[in-house]
Formats: C-alpha cells, sequence, structure tokens
C-alpha cells in the first residue's frame, strides 16, 4: 500500500504550540459532546466511539482532568447540540484532492469559509462527490516500534484483526477495517506497544506530487487555514508530501 500522508500530518501537530494545541482540544471537545449527547452514553467502558475520542484526546496531550470535566459537562446536558456533520471537497493546488470534515451550529458560516479558502489558495471547491470516489474509508491504527521488527509484529498485526501496515521511520500504521479500529488499537496495547492514533480515516487511492515552490506554499497555507478553523474536525488530502 503506498504511503500514508495522514501520519504525516498527524506527526507535524505533535510539534504545535500551544495555541494550536487550544484549538485541538476545542475540535475534540466538540466531538466528544456531540458523541455523549448522540449515544446518551458518557462511559468509555460501553461506548466504543467515545473510547476512541478520548484515546484521540490523550494522544494530543491532553490532561486526564480536562476529558474527566469535559465527560461530566457532556452528560449534564448543559452544553448544546446544534451541530451538524458536513463535508466538503475539493482541489487544491495542480489537482491535489481535498475532503474537509466538519461539526458545525452554521452550514452557511461555514460553507462560505471553506470556499474562500479553496479560493485564496490557488484551488477551487467542487460539489459533493467530486474527490470522494479517490479515498477508501480505513481504520488506521499507528503504534511506535524499535527501529528493527521482525517477524512478530506480522503475526501479532494479524492477530490483531489488522489487514495490512506499513513502516514509517519508528511507527508502524496498520489498516483495518473502520469498525475494528478500537479493538485491533486495544489488541495492539495488550501487546505491549504505544498507540499513537486509532481512528476512521479516509485513505487516498492514488497520490499528487507538487514540484512548484509556490504550489507548495499555497498547498501548505490552505491545510493550515482548513485545520486552524474551528469548525472542522479532520482534513484529508492526496499530496504526496
Amino acid at each position: 500500500m503506498a504511503g500514508h500522508s495522514k501520519w504525516n500530518n498527524i506527526k507535524r501537530k505533535k510539534g504545535a504550540n500551544d495555541a494550536a494545541r487550544a484549538k485541538i482540544f476545542t475540535k475534540i471537545s466538540r466531538e466528544i459532546i456531540v458523541c455523549v449527547k448522540e449515544t446518551g452514553n458518557a462511559d468509555p467502558a460501553n461506548n466504543s466511539r467515545l473510547r476512541d475520542l478520548i484515546a484521540k484526546a490523550k494522544s494530543n496531550n491532553i490532561p486526564n482532568d480536562n476529558i474527566d470535566r469535559l465527560l461530566k459537562k457532556a452528560a449534564g446536558g448543559g452544553e448544546k447540540n446544534d451541530y451538524e456533520n458536513c463535508v466538503y471537497e475539493g482541489y487544491g493546488p495542480n489537482g491535489v484532492a481535498v475532503m474537509v470534515e466538519c461539526l458545525t451550529d452554521n452550514r452557511n458560516r461555514t460553507a462560505g469559509e471553506m470556499r474562500h479558502y479553496f479560493d485564496k489558495y490557488g484551488g477551487n471547491l467542487g460539489a459533493a462527490g467530486c474527490v470522494s470516489f479517490m479515498f477508501t474509508r480505513r481504520g488506521v491504527v499507528a503504534v511506535e516500534i524499535e527501529e528493527t521488527v521482525g517477524d512478530e509484529l506480522l503475526e501479532q498485526v494479524v492477530e490483531a484483526g489488522g489487514d495490512d501496515y506499513i513502516i514509517e521511520e519508528n511507527t508502524a500504521v496498520i489498516f483495518t477495517e473502520p469498525e475494528a479500529v478500537s479493538a485491533v488499537g486495544r489488541a495492539m496495547e495488550d501487546f505491549g506497544y504505544v498507540v499513537l492514533s486509532a481512528q476512521p480515516e479516509q485513505v487516498p487511492s492514488t497520490y499528487t506530487a507538487l514540484t512548484d515552490d509556490e504550489h507548495i506554499k499555497k498547498m501548505t497555507t490552505l491545510l493550515d487555514m482548513l485545520e486552524d478553523n474551528d469548525d472542522v474536525q479532520e482534513v484529508w488530502h492526496n499530496w504526496e508530501m
């Protein structure tokens, strides 16, 4: 399977400054609040989606106390839940495919902001379905590994329920069905690995390279602007970074 650009994005976020981490907390908080209200269940032991979101929060260095307070707030019913899921699709410079998953309380505002970002940085916002056919929704689990790994890792990935994996530096990126991502993550933890990320992702079938410096600058800025928007939860793309 081709290299997986999403994990490169996650690694880039690990070095984010305090302001960026605060934005990440805002986004994950919104996801957790919506999850608890939609399922009516604030117990991660009996709510696999919530358990995945808590793992996501911890992987972004959000303290346990903050997570506990957020769960109590969501379970207490004091937070409004006017958010709706929406996905925007378009093209960046040189035809890079981009999908943007949002949680918004004002679809018109969010759509206008998305269109502005794409237009300003060398791309264009397209109709629903214009790039989603280039992606496949997969479960993706990233775990820390030693510099050298043998057949044991392959055996453990198969036993955990993974379909395939690739190695990126000191990280094994394991692919599975979206519904199995929690189980695979827990199984890899049981094998003694540190799970860095475990969530369903949109994995591109092909990648687009950028060689022009201006295209690279605009694409980088477009991704930064999208990820900085509070309504944006995830950004998927097929830029071969």
